[in-house]
């Protein structure tokens, strides 16, 4: 290498390299912080906006999203990450994922220590109730942040509709409606089917019940104790299910999946209308080529008491355990960016999910952006309808994973002519109380 020479009052100083001259003060890394998430598409788009948002206003730390599958894979993935030492900062955790993430002991810092701990402002007073019960324990001490909030809503193809004789403007508001509405799109064979559902077992089984005070399971939904019990066996679920059965024979309804899969059967005009996460809106939006619009989901008017009011849907962020002070630190302003009036503002408007503070909302509403944009208000009208009841608080069952693919088991096998309905929803009950009871032991 070669030396530099520098005469002083000290006499002559051999250097090793240039660069030991003037030594610039090393700058400080950023620290990363990972963030796994299961969003797609349009929604795809506003996590990556979201973390440059944060990003941008700091200099400290650098929000790292990482697309790591739908939430089922999601949570699994998760879980064993942490297992192996591995576990990124934040995973976004689908709502039915609480109670898991729960019985996940040591796994997560609970966010109200997070925040308390970083000395970051925060009263869960902020948030919409219905969201933050979901995520709090009994006494109110939320464990999650809020992040993609939703409900189940329905979708109609505004131009199908006009094509088909029926009013644009006034889509169907009771299940009879709906399916009386489909079979005249289909008899007009304006689309090659009436109707679909994505997320059957949380929109046909799990929002169906709730919004008609019919009870998923005992002990409120689990939410009161691990030692609930299925009982979604009812006679108007089992109703419901076998109208849904009669229908599929002649494309009226078109069964296309067990999560997201059926989207498309709406977005390019397939099916006239389709049940969707709220959160589907910017997807539609950007792919959809007709008008559309959007309404509340449908009931059965000889049903007492419905509609009730939905339930939650979407996910939460969890904080997982065994991170550096420094790393938690960085989390915690993160969540306060999210938080802010304005990000959840931008966030709401563009994507569909809720806003997920109370401050949100009224600035969208007081902006007017629910009169120049219809539909847009309906999935908070939902969750606020009625107060809620034990039924319709939500739900936290163990194993939700396992449990909705024990669901879905058994309704294609009875779509598909193999059983009945009854036989269908008794099955699914008793497999699933099963794996609670295996849920349960573990846990305990």
């Amino acid at each position: 290498m070669r030396k530099l020479m520098i005469w002083s009052a000290c006499g002559l100083l051999a250097v090793a390299g240039a660069s030991a001259v003037v030594r610039a003060q090393t700058p400080k890394p950023v620290i990363e912080l990972q963030w796994w998430h299961a969003m797609t598409s349009a929604n795809n788009d506003r996590v990556n906006k979201i973390a440059d948002g944060f990003n941008a206003t700091q200099s400290d730390y650098k929000v790292v999203p990482s697309y790591k599958g739908t939430y089922a894979e999601i949570l699994t993935a998760t879980i064993a990450a942490f297992r192996a030492g591995s576990a990124p900062h934040i995973a976004q955790v689908f709502e039915v994922g609480t109670a898991t993430m729960m019985a996940a002991k040591g796994a997560i810092k609970p966010v109200y220590q997070l925040m308390a701990e970083a000395g970051e402002p925060f009263d869960p007073k902020t948030y919409l109730p219905a969201i933050t019960g979901y995520y709090s324990t009994a006494d109110g001490k939320m464990l999650s942040m809020p992040f993609n909030s939703s409900t189940a809503v329905l979708y109609y193809n505004k131009d199908a509709f006009k094509q088909a004789g029926l009013d644009p403007e006034q889509p169907p508001k009771t299940w009879p409606e709906l399916f009386d509405d489909a079979r005249k799109i289909r008899a007009a064979n304006v689309t090659p089917c009436g109707f679909t559902t994505s997320w059957m077992s949380w929109i046909q089984i799990e929002q169906f019940s709730a919004w008609h005070n019919l009870p998923i399971g005992t002990k409120a939904n689990g939410l009161g104790g691990l030692d609930t019990e299925l009982k979604f066996n009812g006679p108007f679920q089992i109703r419901h299910l076998q109208n849904l059965i009669d229908a599929q024979k002649d494309k009226v309804f078109d069964y296309g999946g067990r999560e997201t899969q059926p989207d498309g059967k709406f977005s390019s005009g397939e099916c006239a209308m389709a049940l969707n996460s709220s959160g589907y809106f910017g997807t539609a939006k950007t792919n959809a080529k007709f008008a559309f619009g959007v309404a509340m989901m449908p009931y059965y008017p000889d049903v007492p008491g419905a509609p009730q009011n939905s339930i939650i849907g979407g996910a939460s962020l969890w904080v997982m355990a065994n991170k550096k002070p420094e790393e938690y630190k960085g989390i915690a302003k993160f969540f306060s960016y999210l938080s802010r009036t304005d990000v959840q503002v931008d966030t709401h408007e563009v994507t569909g999910y809720l806003p997920i503070t109370i401050a949100a909302y009224q600035a969208t509403k007081e902006s007017g952006f629910y009169d120049k944009n219809p539909g847009r208000e309906i999935p908070i009208l939902e969750l606020q309808n009625k107060p809620p009841t034990e039924n319709s608080m939500g739900l936290r069952f163990g194993n939700m994973v396992q449990l909705r693919d024990v669901f879905a088991e058994e309704i294609e096998s009875a779509l598909s002519g193999k059983q009945t309905a009854k036989e269908a929803l008794d099955k699914a009950v008793a497999r699933g109380n099963a794996i609670l009871r295996q849920f349960q032991k573990a846990a305990s």
